[in-house]
């Protein structure tokens, strides 16, 4: 499991792009999260939802209420603003960035970076 620091500087950019490809709520980002990470990523609501309030706080994101259609349960859903768009397009870049460099030291492939 990565450590917490990691996780934490991480959560943004996963957060954006899960969003990216279309509204969703909590507990399916968390699911999300856990899926693309094979499992290694679990994260708690009280990890997910305070980066959801700052991305929100920020105008990246644009949360409404509404019924779930399966259970009839009130859900809050994320969508990306435009803003988000721009602010993950930033994030991806600072991340290419950090892999390639990583990548070099290791005597990996780097990523393209565009």
């Amino acid at each position: 499991m990565p450590g917490k620091d990691l996780v934490a500087a991480s959560a943004r950019p996963l957060v954006l792009s899960i969003l990216e490809s279309g509204e969703s709520y909590g507990y399916a980002i968390l699911q999300e999260v856990k899926r693309r990470s094979g499992g290694h990523l679990a994260w708690t609501d009280g990890m997910l939802y305070p980066v959801l309030h700052k991305l929100e706080k920020q105008g990246h994101i644009k949360s409404r209420w509404d019924t779930a259609p399966d259970t009839g349960r009130r859900r809050k859903y994320y969508r990306l603003e435009k803003t988000g768009h721009t602010e993950l397009a930033a994030q991806r870049a600072d991340w290419l960035a950090v892999h390639n460099t990583l990548a070099d030291l290791w005597g990996l492939k780097p990523c393209p970076t565009n």
